[in-house]
C-alpha cells in the first residue's frame, strides 16, 4: 500500500511537472516580453487557446472565491476594485482568439469557437449569479452615500450593481438555474447565427466566362475578379464575383447585364434563407423566444424594454417616435430619386418595372447626369494609404496627436499595419492597429473597431490601450493602389472616430470605460463630418499615379451631390432599425412564427418601396443577431442627432479646427467614455440637449 502511494504520488508530480511545463510554453500564458505588450500573435498557435482558457477561467474563479471569502467587511476596495480587476489573464486571452475567429477563420476556428463558447457562457453565468459576490456588493452598494466616494467611483458602483441586478442576481435560486441555461442557449445560437452568415457569403460565387457579361464593370474590377478566380483551378481563366461588400456592390452599380444584377442580389439578401444547413431562421426564432423569455424573467414586458432601459433613449416608444418622424421625408426623397431613374431607364428602353437589383445602377447613371459624377473619376483620388493620412491629420488638427508607422512588432494579421499614437508632447497614447481588406470565408464582414487592451490605471500608472480598426476594402488589384470608393472613404474616417474614442480615454477603472449604444455611435459618427470637407480634401485626396490635389471642380461636385441619395441611404437604414424593433418589442414568440411573413409585413406596412430592401434582412442582420445591437440598431441614427449637432459647435465658430471646441469633445466626451449618464456628458460639452434640425439639414431630408 505505501508503496503504491508513493508511485501516486510520483505520478501527480509528473502531471504536476508536465502541466507547468505546458503552461510555461504556452504564449498566451507567459508574459509579453513585446513592445508595448502587443499579443505575440505569430507564437499563438490554434492548440495554445483551449489551455490557456481553462487555466484563466480557474484564475478568475479563484480571484472571485477570494473576494467572496474574504473574512474582512465588504469595502469599495476588497470588494468593487477587487472585481472590478478581476479576470485580467482571461481578459487579455479573449481579444485575441476573437480577433482570429473574426479576421481569419477557418473550419477549425470555428469549431474551437463552438467548444469555448459554453465554457465561457458558463463561467461567466456563474459570476453574475454569484450570490456571496453580489451580498458583498450590495452591502458596499447600500452604504454608499457615507464611503466618501469621488464621482468615477460612485459611478462604478452604481453600475456595478445594476449590472447584478439586471443579470438576475435577486432572482431565486431555480429561476437563476433557468437563467443560467437560456444564457447559454443565447450564446451559442449568436455564434452560430454568425458562423452560417460567413459560410454563405464565402460559399456563392457569380461565375462569368463570357467576356461580353463583364459590359459596364470597371477595368479595376475585371481585374479584381479575374484575380479572384485564379485562385481556384476550377474557375482560372474566367471571372469571380462575390457577396464581399467590396466585390457585390460595384458590380450592382456598373454591370449593364441585368439578369446577372439580379442574380448577385438575390443570392446577398438571401445569405442564411437557402433552406440549407446555415439557414438562420430557425436561430432567429430561438433567439427571439429566448430573449423574450429572459426579459420576462427579469421583469420586462419585452426585450426591447430591458435593453433600453440602460441606454439613453430609455423606452421603445422614444425610438419609434425618431424613426417615424424620419420615416416619412426620407420616403419623399427616395421617391425623388426613383422617378430620375425612372425616366432615364426609359431613355434606355428599358420597359419593365425597375427592381432592387436596378436601383444602385441606374442610381449611378442618374448621378452622372446631374452631377457628371461617377465613381471611376473619384477612386483614383483616394487612394488608401492617403485617406489613412487624411484621418491622421485630421486627428492632428483636433487634438494634436500624431501616429507613425511602427515596424517589426506582431500583427494580428500579415496584412494589418501598425501605428504608435502619440501625444503633442511625446507621451505614448496607445497602439493602433489597421486590417482594412476583405477575405472572403475567413474574416467575417463589414468594418468594426475592436482592440486588445482597455486603457485604465493600474498601481496609479496609465494602462495604455490596444486597439485595432478592421474593414472589408477594395484590395490593391496588379500594379495599381487599393482605391477607395467614397462610401468606404467614410467608413474608414467612422472606425477612425471609434479608436480615438478608446486612445483617448482616460478612466480609472473599466467598470466605467464603455459607452452606451446609442452614445458610442457619437465619436465615430462626428469624424464623418470632415471627411468631404474642402480643406480636408485639399490635403489627403492625390490622384494616385500623378500625386496632384483633387481639382476644385471635383470637390465641389462631391460637395453639391452630398445629400443626392438620401433617399435611399435613409429608407434602407430605417426599415433595418424598424425591423430590429418590432422583433424585439414582441411580447411572445408563437409556435407557428414564420420570419419571412413577419418582416414582409413589418415592411409592408410602413410602405417600403419594392426597390428598397432593409439595409440587413433578417437572415444575416448580423447586428441584431448576435448580440451587439439587439434592440439598439436605431443607434446610429439616435447618435446622429448627436453627432449634426456637435459638429455644429465646431461650425459656428468659423473654424471646423477649434481647438477649444475640440478640447472640449475630447475631455467632456472621448476621455470620460462611461463617467456619467451620457446626456450630462453631452450636455457637460454643448451646453444644450441637441434637436433633430441639424440632422435632417445634413441628410438634406427638410
Amino acid at each position: 500500500m505505501k508503496k503504491l502511494l508513493l508511485l501516486l504520488i510520483a505520478a501527480g508530480a509528473v502531471t504536476v511537472s508536465c502541466q507547468q511545463k505546458n503552461e510555461a510554453s504556452n504564449p498566451l500564458l507567459a508574459e509579453w516580453e513585446t513592445p508595448y505588450g502587443i499579443p505575440p500573435f505569430e507564437d499563438i498557435k490554434l492548440e495554445h487557446y483551449m489551455p490557456a482558457y481553462l487555466k484563466a477561467m480557474e484564475i478568475h474563479k479563484a480571484e472571485i472565491d477570494s473576494i467572496v471569502n474574504n473574512p474582512q467587511d465588504p469595502t469599495f476596495e476588497n470588494t468593487i476594485v477587487a472585481y472590478d480587476i478581476s479576470g485580467s489573464l482571461l481578459d487579455k486571452i479573449s481579444p485575441v482568439f476573437s480577433s482570429l475567429n473574426s479576421v481569419n477563420s477557418n473550419k477549425e476556428v470555428m469549431a474551437l469557437a463552438k467548444e469555448l463558447s459554453p465554457l465561457t457562457s458558463k463561467h461567466y453565468n456563474e459570476i453574475s449569479l454569484n450570490p456571496g459576490l453580489f451580498l458583498r456588493i450590495k452591502s458596499v452598494y447600500d452604504k454608499r452615500d457615507s464611503l466618501g466616494l469621488d464621482a468615477e467611483q460612485m459611478r462604478l458602483l452604481t453600475e456595478m450593481y445594476k449590472g447584478f441586478e439586471r443579470s438576475g442576481a435577486n432572482l431565486p435560486d431555480d429561476k437563476k438555474e433557468e437563467l443560467k441555461k437560456i444564457n447559454g442557449q443565447i450564446s451559442d445560437l449568436h455564434l452560430a447565427f454568425g458562423q452560417n452568415l460567413v459560410t454563405e457569403t464565402a460559399d456563392f460565387k457569380l461565375i462569368i466566362d463570357n467576356q461580353e457579361d463583364l459590359s459596364g464593370l470597371s477595368e479595376a474590377m475585371i481585374n479584381a475578379a479575374s484575380e479572384r478566380a485564379a485562385s481556384d483551378s476550377a474557375t482560372k481563366g474566367k471571372w469571380v464575383f462575390g457577396l464581399d461588400n467590396p466585390s457585390v456592390m460595384p458590380f450592382l452599380q456598373q454591370a449593364d447585364n441585368r439578369e446577372l444584377r439580379k442574380t448577385i442580389l438575390l443570392a446577398y439578401l438571401n445569405r442564411g434563407n437557402n433552406n440549407n444547413e446555415s439557414d438562420n431562421k430557425e436561430i432567429i426564432k430561438k433567439l427571439l423566444d429566448l430573449k423574450t423569455q429572459k426579459a420576462k424573467m427579469l421583469g420586462f414586458e419585452t426585450f426591447a424594454d430591458y435593453q433600453l432601459e440602460e441606454r439613453m433613449a430609455k423606452r421603445p416608444d422614444a425610438v419609434y417616435n425618431l424613426l417615424d418622424r424620419l420615416w416619412k421625408p426620407a420616403i419623399v426623397s427616395a421617391v425623388r430619386e426613383l422617378e430620375d431613374m425612372k425616366s432615364i431607364a426609359a431613355e434606355e428602353g428599358l420597359k419593365d418595372v425597375l427592381e432592387a437589383w436596378d436601383w444602385r445602377y441606374y442610381f449611378e447613371k442618374s448621378l452622372s447626369k446631374k452631377f457628371n459624377l461617377t465613381d471611376s473619376q473619384l477612386r483614383p483620388y483616394f487612394k488608401l494609404e492617403n485617406v489613412r493620412e487624411g484621418i491622421f491629420y485630421v486627428a492632428n488638427q483636433l487634438y494634436g496627436i500624431s501616429f507613425t508607422l511602427m515596424e517589426n512588432v506582431p500583427l494580428p494579421h500579415p496584412e494589418a499595419v501598425a501605428f504608435e499614437c502619440k501625444e503633442a508632447d511625446g507621451t505614448h497614447l496607445g497602439i493602433l492597429f489597421m486590417d482594412m481588406f476583405a477575405r472572403p470565408g475567413a474574416k467575417r464582414g463589414g468594418a468594426w473597431c475592436t482592440g486588445y487592451r482597455s486603457q485604465t490605471y493600474r498601481d496609479g500608472q496609465r494602462v495604455a490601450p490596444l486597439v485595432s480598426i478592421v474593414g472589408n476594402f477594395t484590395r490593391p488589384v496588379g500594379n495599381d493602389p487599393a482605391l477607395l470608393s467614397l462610401d468606404e472613404t467614410e467608413t474608414m474616417f467612422h472606425e477612425f472616430g471609434h479608436a480615438l474614442a478608446s486612445l483617448l480615454k482616460n478612466v480609472h477603472y473599466y467598470g466605467v470605460g464603455g459607452m452606451t449604444r446609442d452614445f458610442v455611435e457619437l465619436p465615430s459618427q462626428i469624424m464623418e463630418h470632415w471627411v468631404f470637407e474642402p480643406q480636408v480634401l485639399k490635403v489627403y485626396a492625390k490622384h494616385y499615379q500623378t500625386g496632384e490635389d483633387i481639382p476644385q471642380e471635383l470637390i465641389d461636385k462631391i460637395v453639391n451631390s452630398g445629400k443626392y441619395g438620401q433617399g435611399f441611404a435613409t429608407t434602407e437604414y430605417l426599415a433595418a432599425s424598424l425591423l430590429d424593433m418590432d422583433y424585439h418589442t414582441l411580447k411572445e414568440i408563437p409556435a407557428g412564427f414564420d420570419i419571412l411573413s413577419f418582416e414582409k409585413q413589418a415592411l409592408d406596412k410602413r410602405g417600403l418601396l419594392p426597390q428598397i430592401p432593409p439595409r440587413y434582412r433578417s437572415t444575416y442582420f448580423n447586428h441584431i443577431f448576435t448580440g451587439g445591437y439587439t434592440a439598439g440598431y436605431y443607434s446610429y441614427i439616435w447618435a446622429e442627432v448627436l453627432d449634426s449637432d456637435a459638429y455644429q459647435a465646431f461650425v459656428e465658430t468659423g473654424d471646423i479646427f477649434n481647438k477649444d471646441v475640440a478640447a472640449k469633445f475630447r475631455n467632456e466626451v472621448l476621455a470620460r467614455a462611461g463617467q456619467d449618464e451620457a446626456m450630462k456628458l453631452y450636455v457637460n460639452f454643448r451646453g444644450k440637449e441637441p434637436g433633430i434640425d441639424a440632422l435632417l439639414k445634413n441628410r438634406g431630408l427638410n
